[in-house]
């Protein structure tokens, strides 16, 4: 058999495709993407290359693959520990982070602002020195994205951005992930975004155009996404040959559009300014109306928790929101973090079409 497999192998009558079959059974699956990500912080995707972008994915769909569908227990965490600071009120990224690591066979440890000394007793330099001397990474939520960058440089362990003023990327990732599972791919894909010019949208435009993604942007006046990140998202868009439109117009944005996305109006922290913003806002709910503007295989998405005034229950609740799937993705890019910052595993799934 092993003489014949190899005849066959070296046969030039083979078509390529069986050529690449047989390669695939003969020597194991294709050789790992050159990416290393051991040791590394996770503050912004624009950090990330696309090909660690799509290595970060990969990782996530060969987690929920073999976890999830195939029953399989990977203790990759184990005798690690991971310290969660949360700042703010959180569901999805709370759960996925800390139900995902212990799945892994880690311990997570869950503190707010209440259970540490954090900014009350003791400086942000002095608890991320601690944290680093009794636990293996540091995943924050927090309001402020210097005391990440502060971290960072503190702390001799990884730092991962749980949500910022400024990024949510962890966010974008199981967003993505979505998209690749409904789509079967990501090149091509155009993005719309109608609303707030905030930290969910900011870690989209540092990271959609590496993936091949177009993006459509529609914010009121006055709620435009921070400047310095528009400009870094017009050279991604001319460095990868990507389309970008920024308008005030929802309906202008919605056009052609694959995927309509929209978040909150109103941040945690933002609510004094609740009149306002829904003054302001007035015209960009997400409406079975906006959808007619875009492509015939539109979906959505949010990251929730969701307000109705952001996205009618026609279209939140239609087979075409993927929202729930979304929320739990957050869980397997979470845990493909982790492994990817923490271990030097590497994906056993054959590596998806980006």
């Amino acid at each position: 058999m092993l003489f014949n497999m190899r005849n066959l192998f070296s046969t030039a009558k083979l078509t390529q495709t069986s050529k690449q079959l047989l390669r695939h059974f003969w020597c194991g699956p294709p050789a790992q993407m050159n990416v290393h990500l051991k040791g590394r912080d996770l503050l912004t995707l624009q950090n990330y290359t696309a090909d660690e972008l799509k290595y970060l994915l990969w990782m996530a769909s060969d987690l929920k693959q073999r976890i999830k569908h195939k029953g399989e227990y990977l203790p990759l965490m184990q005798g690690k520990s991971l310290a969660m600071i949360f700042e703010k009120r959180s569901t999805r990224t709370r759960l996925s982070a800390e139900t995902g690591f212990a799945l892994l066979g880690g311990h997570p440890s869950f503190l707010t602002t209440q259970d540490i000394h954090l900014g009350t007793n003791e400086s942000l330099t002095d608890t991320a020195r601690v944290l680093s001397s009794m636990t293996n990474a540091i995943l924050a939520r927090v309001y402020k994205h210097n005391d990440l960058d502060l971290m960072t440089k503190e702390a001799t362990i990884p730092i991962i951005n749980g949500l910022s003023n400024l990024y949510h990327p962890l966010q974008i990732l199981a967003d993505y992930l979505t998209l690749q599972e409904h789509y079967g791919g990501l090149n091509g894909l155009t993005v719309t975004w109608i609303g707030d010019g905030n930290n969910v949208l900011h870690s989209i435009m540092t990271s959609a155009a590496k993936l091949g993604m177009h993006l459509r942007i529609a914010t009121p006046k006055g709620f435009e996404p921070d400047l310095r990140i528009t400009k870094i998202t017009e050279q991604y868009s001319k460095e990868y040959g990507t389309k970008l439109l920024l308008t005030t117009d929802p309906l202008e944005a919605a056009d052609g559009a694959n995927v309509l996305v929209t978040d909150t109006w109103i941040s945690m922290g933002q609510e004094e300014e609740k009149k306002e913003r829904l003054k302001a806002f007035q015209g960009y709910q997400i409406t079975m109306q906006t959808a007619k503007s875009a492509a015939s295989n539109w979906t959505f998405l949010h990251c929730l928790p969701r307000k109705p005034e952001e996205v009618d229950d026609e279209v939140f609740y239609s087979p075409r929101s993927l929202v729930f799937q979304e929320a739990e993705n957050r869980k397997w890019t979470i845990m493909a973090v982790m492994v990817s910052l923490l271990t030097d595993y590497s994906p056993q799934l054959q590596k998806p079409t980006f």
